[in-house]
């Protein structure tokens, strides 16, 4: 697939909105927060950083799937808790301080492990015959690009301009979710064609990944004997990735509409799985009162 408007455009375009969308709702105490309860981020940085792209592997060498939507489906577990864990978490009631602390540490840190492990990915599943390559420099300066910077001038805006970033905050995320689904029903009409069978075989891989990356997180939690409430925060966030970012990189980088469809099918499951969690943390925490941010 050649480049063009909905790769190199919205795309891009897309993910910028949701991580500024994010940036909007931080500030520098959401990152202090590391020193206040060490252990709860190192269970969830070790879940989502070590143990989902392990899962993500191993699912995508067990389940019979096409190389290109095993990279898909690789590259979608490596990719750090989305903006939209943030407002599962709260509606869950659960920790909604560690849930922005996890999101902004992964994203931090996946900068440099996305391309690393990536390119590990083609390598073993495509084959470097296939000619199909990502560099790691400039790979790590468009990620930072579209995520890093738009936080960072969005935690700025809301520095200096506290009230209109509150107003923003809620118009950018109708915006971002709007272009997200119109990049899927995009990608999913533009592969049409090839769909039933993709769905063949991303379904059982992308609800596997979804349903065993929520599951860890929540028994991983569980074993630390953190609180009812982390453990529901650090289940949703291993279990809801950033899909756009994984459509971005997928569709847009390596211009190949193949590898986004697992992204794009997981966009749309993880809320499934995100309903569930919802209403479990609701009757199991009740009236508790949360940390909020």
């Amino acid at each position: 697939m050649q480049s063009n408007l909905l790769t190199s455009v919205l795309l891009p375009l897309a993910l910028a909105i949701v991580m500024l969308g994010m940036g909007l709702s931080l500030v520098p105490e959401d990152f202090k927060r590391v020193t206040r309860y060490p252990k709860a981020v190192a269970v969830g940085t070790v879940c989502q950083l070590l143990l989902l792209p392990l899962i993500g592997t191993l699912i995508a060498l067990v389940v019979p799937m096409q190389p290109e939507i095993a990279v898909g489906l690789v590259v979608l577990a490596v990719c750090p808790g989305g903006p939209s864990s943030n407002l599962v978490t709260y509606l869950a009631r659960g920790d909604v301080a560690l849930s922005v602390t996890l999101t902004a540490v992964s994203s931090l840190v996946t900068v440099l492990t996305i391309p690393v492990v990536t390119n590990l990915a083609l390598q073993y599943f495509v084959g470097e015959s296939a000619a199909i390559a990502l560099p790691i420099g400039s790979t790590m300066l468009q990620i930072f690009l579209i995520t890093l910077l738009p936080i960072a001038i969005g935690m700025a805006i809301r520095y200096q301009f506290p009230d209109t970033a509150r107003r923003l905050e809620k118009q950018m995320s109708y915006l971002a979710a709007g272009l997200l689904a119109l990049i899927i029903v995009l990608l999913l009409i533009r592969e049409g064609s090839k769909l039933p069978g993709f769905l063949v075989q991303v379904g059982i891989g992308v609800v596997l990944l979804n349903v065993f990356a929520t599951l860890t997180g929540f028994l991983a939690a569980r074993i630390f004997r953190l609180s009812l409430a982390q453990q529901i925060c650090i289940a949703i966030e291993v279990g809801l990735q950033n899909g756009t970012l994984a459509i971005a990189i997928t569709a847009g980088l390596l211009n190949n509409p193949d590898m986004a469809v697992p992204a794009a099918v997981y966009s749309l499951l993880m809320y499934v799985t995100g309903f569930g969690a919802i209403v479990y943390g609701r009757k199991a925490i009740g009236g508790m009162t949360t940390v909020k941010y």
